[in-house]
Parts: C-alpha cells; sequence; structure tokens
C-alpha cells in the first residue's frame, strides 16, 4: 500500500504545472550546454574572476594592511561590466572603460582645482557646473559621430559617468585627487583580471567565430540550393526519401538579419591580438563585404522560394526551364558548400571552379531558352511571367554565387590559404556550430 501511495503522489507531482516548467527548464539548460560548452566554461571563468577581485575586500581584515576598502567594489563591478564572452569584447570594453576613467579623473581633478582656485564659496558651484555642462555636451555629441561609436561608444559613456561623479561629489569632499586615483587602480585591476582570465583560460576569438559564422551562412546557403534543386524540379537522383528529409528548404533565412551580429563580431575582433592565422591588420572588412554578398543571396532565394509556392506554372512552362534550373540549383549549391569547406579549413579547392563553369553553363542554355522566346507558347501571360521571373532569379543566383566565390578566393589570397589539388572531403555535421549559437553568445549590453 505504502508503495502504490509514492507512486500516486510522485504521478501526481509530474502533472504539477511547476514540475513541467522545471522540466523543461532543465532540458533548455542542458541543449543550451550542448549546443556551445563554451558558454559553460565562460560561464566559469567569470566566477572565478569575480572570487579573485573580491579576495581584495575580504583579506583586508584578515592581514590588517590598508587595501582599497569599499573602493574594492569598483574592480568586481570592473569584472562583471567588461567580461563578455570573447576575448576581443573584453579588451575593447576594458581599454574604453580604463583608459575612460584615467581621462575622465584626470579632468574631474583639474576642474576641481580650477574651481578652487577662484576663492569665492559663491563662484565654485558655477565653475563645476559649467565644466559638468561643457564636458558632457560634448562627449555625447561624440556618441553620435559612426567612427566613434563603433569603437568607443562605451568609452564615451564611462567618461561622462565617471567625470560627472568626481566633479560632483568633490564639491563638499576636498580628498578628490585620492577618490580618483584609488578609483582608477581599482578599475585596472578589475579589467586585467577579466582580461588575464580570458586570454589564459580557454580563450573564445570573435575574430574565429566571425570566420566560421560567414562559412557556415555559405553553407546554409548551398544546402537550400540544392535543397531547391530537388523539392521543386524533382531533377536529382535521390537514393531515399530520408536523404530528401535531411535537405532544408529553410536554412538561408538565418542569414537575412544577420548583418548586426557580423558588424558587432568584426568591431570585437579589431581589438585582439594575433592568433592563428589572424595576424595584425587583418583584412577584417572583407568578411563585411562576404556578408552583404551572402544576404543579397539569401534574399533572392527568399525571393524564389515565394514565387515557386505561389505561383501557377503550367506544365509545359515548367518542363522547358526544369533542367536548366535544377542544374543551376545543384551546382551552385555545391559550389557554395565548397568553398564553404574550404573558408572552414582555410584551403582552396579547384572543385569548385568545375561547379561553377557548370553552373554558367546552364545559365547560358536557360538564357537562350528565354531570348529564343521558348516560353512565349503559353496560353496566358499571367501564367508566363511567373515562369520567366523565377528564370530570371536563377540567373541572379548564379551571379550571386559567382561573386561569393571570388569574394572568398580574395579572402584566401590574402590569408595565404592552402593550394590542394585533390576533392576535399565533407565535414560532419559534429564539426558545426549552430550560427545562432555563436550570434546569442556574443550579443553584449552595456551596464555601467
Amino acid at each position: 500500500m505504502a508503495v502504490k501511495k509514492n507512486q500516486e503522489n510522485v504521478g501526481i507531482l509530474k502533472k504539477l504545472p511547476v514540475s513541467n516548467n522545471v522540466c523543461t527548464f532543465g532540458s533548455n539548460v542542458k541543449k543550451i550546454g550542448e549546443e556551445d560548452p563554451r558558454k559553460l566554461v565562460h560561464s566559469i571563468k567569470v566566477g572565478l574572476a569575480i572570487a579573485l577581485v573580491s579576495l581584495f575586500y575580504y583579506f583586508e581584515p584578515l592581514f590588517n594592511y590598508e587595501g582599497f576598502g569599499v573602493s574594492s567594489m569598483w574592480a568586481v563591478l570592473t569584472v562583471v561590466v567588461v567580461f563578455e564572452f570573447s576575448v576581443g569584447a573584453t579588451l575593447g570594453k576594458s581599454v574604453n572603460r580604463g583608459i575612460a576613467t584615467f581621462l575622465a579623473g584626470s579632468l574631474g581633478v583639474a576642474a576641481h582645482k580650477l574651481a578652487t582656485f577662484s576663492g569665492s564659496n559663491k563662484l565654485q558651484p558655477i565653475i563645476l557646473g559649467l565644466s559638468v555642462f561643457s564636458v558632457a555636451a560634448i562627449a555625447t555629441f561624440m556618441r553620435f559621430v559612426p567612427k566613434l561609436k563603433a569603437r568607443y561608444d562605451y568609452g564615451l559613456l564611462i567618461f561622462i559617468l565617471t567625470f560627472s561623479m568626481i566633479s560632483v561629489s568633490g564639491y563638499r569632499d576636498h580628498v578628490v585627487l585620492d577618490k580618483a586615483i584609488t578609483r582608477v587602480t581599482t578599475i585596472l585591476i578589475g579589467g586585467a583580471a577579466a582580461i588575464v582570465f580570458n586570454v589564459v583560460i580557454y580563450p573564445v576569438w570573435a575574430g574565429e567565430d566571425l570566420h566560421n559564422l560567414i562559412a557556415t551562412y555559405i553553407e546554409d546557403l548551398g544546402i537550400s540550393l540544392e535543397g531547391h534543386g530537388t523539392q521543386y524540379f524533382k531533377k536529382l537522383n535521390i537514393k531515399s526519401e530520408e536523404e530528401l528529409e535531411r535537405i532544408s528548404l529553410e536554412e538561408y533565412k538565418c542569414v537575412i538579419n544577420s548583418k548586426a551580429t557580423e558588424e558587432n563580431l568584426v568591431n570585437f575582433a579589431k581589438w585582439e591580438p594575433r592568433h592563428g592565422k589572424f595576424r595584425y591588420r587583418h583584412p577584417w572588412e572583407e568578411y563585411l563585404k562576404i556578408g552583404n554578398l551572402v544576404r543579397k543571396c539569401a534574399n533572392n532565394i527568399n525571393a524564389l522560394n515565394s514565387d515557386l509556392s505561389s505561383c501557377n506554372m503550367t506544365q509545359e512552362g515548367r518542363k522547358k526551364i526544369q533542367e536548366p534550373c535544377t542544374k543551376i540549383c545543384i551546382e551552385c549549391g555545391s559550389a557554395l558548400k565548397e568553398i564553404a569547406l574550404s573558408m572552414k579549413t582555410m584551403t582552396l579547392y579547384p572543385t569548385i571552379d568545375s561547379y561553377i563553369l557548370k553552373a554558367k553553363a546552364s545559365a547560358e542554355k536557360l538564357r537562350s531558352i528565354i531570348r529564343s522566346g521558348g516560353l512565349i507558347e503559353e496560353d496566358e501571360l499571367q501564367k508566363l511571367l511567373p515562369t520567366t521571373r523565377i528564370a530570371s532569379l536563377m540567373l541572379d543566383l548564379v551571379s550571386n554565387s559567382v561573386e561569393i566565390v571570388d569574394s572568398v578566393n580574395q579572402l584566401g589570397g590574402l590569408m595565404k590559404f592552402k593550394i590542394l589539388s585533390s576533392k576535399p572531403k565533407r565535414l560532419g555535421s559534429k564539426s558545426r556550430i549552430p550560427s545562432g549559437s555563436i550570434s546569442e553568445a556574443h550579443h553584449v549590453v552595456n551596464v555601467e
């Protein structure tokens, strides 16, 4: 009886909404850790850095030394604020915060001294108020300058905050210089701790993530194009139904809104020191160029997907463009997957050119069908237009694929990719980090 009651109680607990929510939360946490284990490592690094910096406050009463006192909290706060997922983001915020605090502290002390030299208690608040107004207004306006906003927006924000705090607090507290020195020192300690932990313990490089992200996006386009060739035109020999199901038609959608993520990663990567193939003055702007071409191709695939899903082509019209369109999808898809593999392995393969040549030949065949008036035999103009539009989009996709391949080859020349004559081996799905995982991990929130 007791066992039966326990089983009933367990069953009731499983049915409770709270229990279901806990199970769902646990499965989501497990999924996040499995998709990108670096997030778990990052959490441990942040915990270790904060614990180490906190010792400055904990050990002061134990060893009876004159430390920073309550000001030690600025070191802890600095670690919490500047410790980001990648090395580049951490370096950028640490340098911004350190330099901004030093400059603002120096300027705040100078403003306080200037107000003191006036010798009048009535003039002091006026001088300090005008100083705060002028510095805050100028620094805020500088935040609207695009180049400064891209790399130094956080520094300008901290500059305004620090200068205002020192100027205002120094009006009734005359130990301004000591406060400024203490705050700069604790912030430098916190920033240094964040940088050391992020660089030494399993570093995450924004430049490497950007490189892999662009390669993954190109691979997604290739998968989508192959999917369109098999699903819509039904011209490829499929070995099994399972293989057909694995071909995704919507892999391209994650690429369309990727511009902000790429720009953030480029900004972070510029702060990083040399590592691996990514040297100083690395051509990061080339990644933005490739990203724009990839989004252009993704938008064309999106338009093609929409037209193929909604238009009413006649069987005769579909039959006329079926062979060249299928060839274009398959060859362009193979070329994009191959060039994505080239980026991941930093190796250029000669087989890419053969795919491009076949795609161009199919595009020329499709173009000749359009020029010869082969599609005008359709009875209704309303049914002719969708067929012509699809043919035009297919030609655009060939041009997009050629541009992407040329841009990656240009990047390969700058990065000195290896050149092999043998056919590459495909990378397994296990070596592929989901693009969503990368973009979510590098999301930055500014906290003062």
